[in-house]
């Protein structure tokens, strides 16, 4: 990861966690696919992708989460639910935080699901 996307990630965990996230990994990687944060929102276990442009010239942060993409985060997710909860899965969901320059950071709460947007 670069400085940039490290400096973006750890911003995204500080609003998280002030949003009373409880975070219990980060980078997580799986089956070709990397969750960059995995936190208990209450009762549900989320696995957030976060983003970060530096304008919005070429278009939102959240936007580069194509279907693509969805799907590796859903196919690390699922390796980690085995791995974690092999008996119980919890109730979960798929997150992003969106952070672009000037903006405050903005959490896009079940922003995919396992069919898609």
């Amino acid at each position: 990861m670069n400085a940039k996307g490290r400096i973006a990630e750890d911003l995204a965990v500080r609003f998280l966690e002030h949003l009373k996230f409880k975070i219990i990994a980060r980078n997580f990687r799986a089956y070709g696919g990397e969750i960059d944060v995995i936190a208990w929102d209450k009762e549900n276990l989320c696995f957030i992708e976060v983003k970060s442009r530096q304008s919005s010239f070429f278009g939102y942060p959240y936007e580069a989460v194509n279907r693509k993409k969805q799907f590796r985060i859903i196919r690390a997710a699922q390796a980690y639910l085995q791995r974690n909860h092999p008996h119980a899965v919890p109730p979960c969901r798929f997150d992003i935080v969106s952070i672009s320059a000037n903006n405050p950071p903005e959490l896009l709460r079940n922003a995919f699901s396992l069919t898609g947007r």
